[in-house]
């Protein structure tokens, strides 16, 4: 059995990376799209339009204020004895002289402080009410003119204006998720359509044509490119299968041919010791030959035989033809468990399967023994050869691979790959672990499709 320090292979077929990012559907992904899309646009030209409103309010207030402020200095300077009226009344000026200089900084910090121009000011009033609103200053050296206008008013409709555009784009993303909802359904309508008559089209030999039922669009171009595809597949199905039918008759004539003679060869009763041996070692080859044949067929087909095949008596056969050719190699082979296992399967397919198993553990085990261990649902081949490496573990099964310590022995590293085709035919499984000392441990287990007569013991 091929080389593994600490490492299992629990699947018999090579673990196939999956994508770790989540894929969405092609309708979900169209829906989103326009969703995010309206959302997006919406959102934009709310925040376009809330701008450009605070703006334009603000450059007509400030321009009325300028005016007024203006208006409001050349009135004053006109008949400065008394405080003249407010060409708007919604404002509310005041005028403060050289002397009152002063007294203003004490009352008003922040306007004594403030320029010529506009200002923004806010706050809240003794009792925790918020109040804003824009200051206009004019100041000369003797006179300094203030012009306030309140804006409470106005940042109440600028709440009331960002409420109705939330609604907006609440409405219009609720829309643009509709019209992605119909947009997905009638691009996707087609493409649903083809995959249904895909779908049906697989189920006879000859699949039916396509592009026929579709428009001259992509859709139809994916149509045209799948029914070249499907009869290129069907030519290679068809030539596969009439390969396997000439394999399966030319291979077996000759081997029958083999069998026979080999048969009435050893019937003779004047053969030496050394002629009978070649010609049982013949029979035994001719024998590994036909279970070949017939598992890599069923493979082939991708269908399972049925039959009842007795795994201790598999087992016993192939222990014998591996004794018959250690050629004094120091290793002792045994055969341990209960008797009466039988599977649902042609015994060519469980000989393949185990015989691989046994047939590592004789070739990479030098000295020592290998032992079969019957299982009530499987069957256990332990070595004392060299055991597994990390590598050899992880690409244990790949077809052509070849172990680390199989060095010079021949062998094309197919054999565990077809041990793991047909594991996944019959819904069996394989286990290669290292050993608890050294050496190896197959366990092939047959579940479900297993009987055992636990009466029956070796």
């Amino acid at each position: 059995m091929p080389p593994a320090e600490d490492v299992a292979s629990e699947d018999p077929t090579p673990a196939r990376r999956r994508p770790t990012r989540y894929r969405r559907r092609l309708r979900s992904r169209i829906v989103l799209s326009f969703l995010l899309l309206g959302f997006g646009l919406t959102l934009l030209l709310a925040f376009a339009t809330n701008w450009a409103r605070n703006r334009v309010e603000n450059q007509l207030v400030e321009d009325v204020m300028n005016k007024n402020i203006d208006e409001y200095a050349r009135r004053f300077y006109s008949d400065p004895a008394k405080n003249p009226d407010l060409p708007v009344q919604q404002m509310l000026a005041r005028v403060v002289r050289r002397p009152n200089f002063q007294a203003l900084r004490a009352e008003q910090p922040d306007w004594y402080e403030f320029g010529d121009g506009i200002h923004n000011v806010s706050g809240a009033n003794p009792d925790g009410t918020p109040f804003s609103y824009k200051l206009a200053v004019r100041k000369t050296p003797d006179v300094w003119f203030f012009l306030a206008y309140d804006m409470s008013q106005s940042m109440r409709g600028e709440r009331q204006f960002n409420n109705a555009l939330f609604g907006v784009v609440l409405v219009f993303t609720l829309l643009s998720l509709l019209v992605g909802w119909w947009a997905a359904s009638r691009v996707m309508s087609p493409v649903s359509e083809l995959a249904q008559r895909l779908r049906a089209s697989g189920r006879s030999a000859q699949p039916e044509a396509l592009a026929a039922h579709f428009a001259d669009d992509e859709v139809g171009e994916l149509a045209k490119a799948l029914d070249d595809y499907a009869g290129r597949l069907t030519e290679v199905v068809k030539r596969d299968r009439e390969f396997n039918a000439d394999v399966s008759h030319e291979l077996r004539t000759p081997l029958a041919v083999i069998r026979g003679a080999v048969e009435l060869l050893l019937s003779r009763p004047d053969l030496d010791d050394k002629t009978r041996a070649r010609l049982l070692r013949i029979q035994r080859a001719e024998q590994q030959c036909t279970d070949l044949i017939s598992a890599l067929l069923l493979l082939s087909r991708n269908e399972r035989g049925h039959g009842a095949a007795d795994v201790a008596r598999i087992a016993e056969q192939l222990l014998d033809a591996h004794r018959a050719q250690l050629g004094g190699k120091p290793l002792q082979l045994r055969l341990e468990g209960a008797r009466g296992l039988a599977v649902d399967a042609p015994e060519a397919a469980v000989t393949v399967a185990l015989g691989n198993l046994v047939g590592n553990a004789v070739k990479y085990t030098a000295q020592g023994e290998v032992v079969v261990r019957l299982l009530p649902n499987g069957v256990e081949v332990v070595d004392s050869g060299p055991g597994l490496t990390a590598e050899d573990a992880a690409r244990l099964f790949e077809r052509g691979y070849r172990g680390t310590h199989a060095e010079h022995s021949q062998g094309g590293g197919i054999g565990l790959s077809i041990v793991r085709r047909l594991c996944a035919l019959y819904d069996w499984h394989v286990r290669v672990v290292p050993g608890a000392q050294r050496g190896v441990v197959a366990t092939l287990s047959f579940l479900p499709e297993v009987s055992a007569d636990p009466g029956a013991n070796l």
